[in-house]
């Protein structure tokens, strides 16, 4: 195994280059002038980030981040491959880690998940921080529907894409969860993560550990309203019939800027599928 170190002050130089969002190539280019071989650069420079993350972590008592779900190709990458459809990237934020993505869904495939979902809506509710049951909220007036992971073909097909398009297992998700919002229906600013200082959170955290990544489907195109926003970064997302947002939280705090809502619909109804990913496998 080559361990080669960096100097001090190759290790600071590193660092703030990283906190900069330099381009990893720009920061192992010099090590290679260097004569460093490509590897063991590499694996130097990803210490010393891990090194510096894990230190800035302990001292500010924040969680460690872990791994994520990542698309399968590079950021400049217009189109991902996702087995069994090519999906466009419409737009690409690094914080919070968003990406908008273009014809994920068949329209038949939209429209099959609605009438699926039709017969089966009930009002939604949310995790009850104290328990870790569901409960009833003023903040989510959403109708809809769980399917469990596999249920149908339909699901399955869709399950498949989402996990070759973000190289994640797909034991390590949810099943789909379909969501109806009539005129005026919304769901208040929320993050997807468990909170681990809640006593509640110990029961979902025990069935497949920390939600990491969530992908919100649109299955129709509502008349107005209905935007999937992101108010820490004052980004907005249009809920346009087979696309998707797909967003990544690598710990469950605030810092990752995940903080997101559905927006009130003012003309017409929406349809949603929300897949959430686990850290571990899910059953």
């Amino acid at each position: 195994m080559n361990t080669r170190q960096l100097s001090a002050e190759q290790t600071q130089w590193v660092v703030a280059r990283a906190l900069a969002g330099a381009d990893p190539d720009s920061v192992l280019a010099p090590l290679r002038a260097e004569g460093w071989d490509e590897q063991a650069a590499i694996d130097a420079v990803q210490r010393a980030v891990t090194a510096y993350i894990e230190r800035n972590a302990e001292q500010t008592g924040l969680p460690l981040p872990v791994r994520v779900p990542v698309p399968v190709a590079s950021d400049a990458a217009a189109l991902l491959d996702g087995g069994d459809r090519q999906v466009q990237v419409l737009a690409s934020l690094k914080l919070p880690r968003v990406l908008v993505l273009g014809g994920l869904l068949a329209d038949d495939e939209c429209d099959a998940l609605i009438e699926l979902a039709r017969v089966r809506l009930r009002r939604s509710t949310t995790v009850d921080p104290r328990t870790g049951g569901d409960q009833v909220h003023e903040d989510r007036t959403s109708r809809g529907t769980c399917f469990t992971r596999g249920q149908n073909a339909l699901c399955a097909r869709i399950e498949a894409r989402i996990a070759r398009l973000v190289d994640w297992p797909l034991d390590h998700g949810e099943g789909l969860q379909v969501l109806n919002y009539g005129p005026g229906a919304e769901y208040r600013p929320h993050h997807d993560y468990f909170d681990p200082a809640e006593p509640g959170s110990r029961v979902h955290l025990a069935r497949g550990g920390q939600r990491v990544a969530s992908v919100v489907m649109y299955l129709n195109t509502p008349g107005r309203g209905g935007a999937t926003t992101f108010p820490d970064v004052h980004f907005e997302v249009a809920a346009v019939k087979g696309n998707a947002v797909f967003f990544s939280y690598d710990r469950p705090h605030p810092m990752t800027r995940t903080l997101h809502a559905g927006a009130p619909v003012i003309e017409g109804e929406k349809w949603i599928a929300t897949k959430w990913l686990r850290a571990g496998r899910h059953d």
